[in-house]
């Protein structure tokens, strides 16, 4: 029995993606003059799609079949891009965008804790009774 309709595991998913972006981040930010150093990008989107399109229901016709079950919990993945340069190092972080994808993280991280916190003081108001 799920106590709390999958709502919470959902939200630790998310901050779970906040926190390997925000990673991401810093270590581009950390290595912006390391010479030869490809950025970082946590995604999302081609994770989900891939995951999304590999969904098809299959049927094993005798359990000593490999199972078709994906056990992958988080769909998202860290790739490095390493098709660009921006500087004469070799290096391709650009700190400008690394900057503003920090704050977006951010963002969206003040919000995933905000509706956790929404989430258990609901819980407390239940257990407290309603008042």
């Amino acid at each position: 029995m799920n106590l709390f309709g999958g709502t919470i595991n959902k939200l630790e998913q998310s901050l779970d993606y906040a926190t390997a972006k925000n990673n991401a981040i810093s270590n581009n930010i950390s290595n912006a003059d390391t010479p030869g150093y490809k950025s970082q990008e946590v995604t999302f989107k081609s994770a989900l799609n891939d995951a999304l399109s590999s969904s098809l229901q299959a049927k094993r016709t005798n359990e000593k079949h490999i199972p078709f079950n994906s056990t992958q919990n988080f769909p998202y993945r860290i790739a490095t891009n390493s098709n660009t340069t921006y500087n004469h190092n070799g290096n391709n972080v650009d700190i400008d965008k690394e900057m503003t994808e920090l704050a977006k993280n951010q963002i969206y991280y003040n919000g995933v804790v905000d509706r956790i916190n929404g989430k258990f003081g609901s819980l407390q108001t239940v257990i407290r009774g309603g008042s």
